[in-house]
């Protein structure tokens, strides 16, 4: 497999915190598939994950190369977990019709967080 590109963010909880306090349910339902926000508020620290997939969901665009260029929703990059809590991605929309332009065949995320940051590095890979 050959890299297409690589990409990482970092944020602060406490912006997303905010965010959600600020806009509740309107900011949740625009930046998060209804599994991600299932899995995120099943969780005791349910601000540090919503964090880390917004950071996969930053760190995936760069690694496609594209960042928020029209056509691209937050909804399109979608972090689901393996059993055994792996992270992966699930691409949509205009995410996956760029993924597939570029030949890329996998897209693979690593998330960590602690109370004040949640950070993720992407790896867009391609067959030979």
């Amino acid at each position: 497999m050959n890299v297409i590109g690589i990409g990482t963010d970092i944020t602060e909880c406490l912006r997303i915190a905010q965010m959600i306090e600020r806009h509740g349910e309107i900011f949740i339902t625009r930046v998060y598939t209804p599994h991600e926000i299932e899995y995120c508020s099943s969780r005791k620290s349910s601000t540090q994950h919503y964090a880390g997939r917004w950071a996969a969901k930053e760190a995936v665009l760069k690694a496609l190369g594209t960042g928020w260029i029209r056509g691209i929703t937050w909804r399109d990059v979608e972090v689901r977990n393996r059993q055994g809590g792996k992270p992966t991605i699930a691409l949509a929309g205009g995410a996956r019709e760029i993924c597939e332009k570029l030949g890329i065949g996998e897209m693979q995320i690593s998330i960590s967080h602690c109370r004040s940051h949640a950070t993720a590095f992407a790896i867009a890979l391609c067959d030979d």
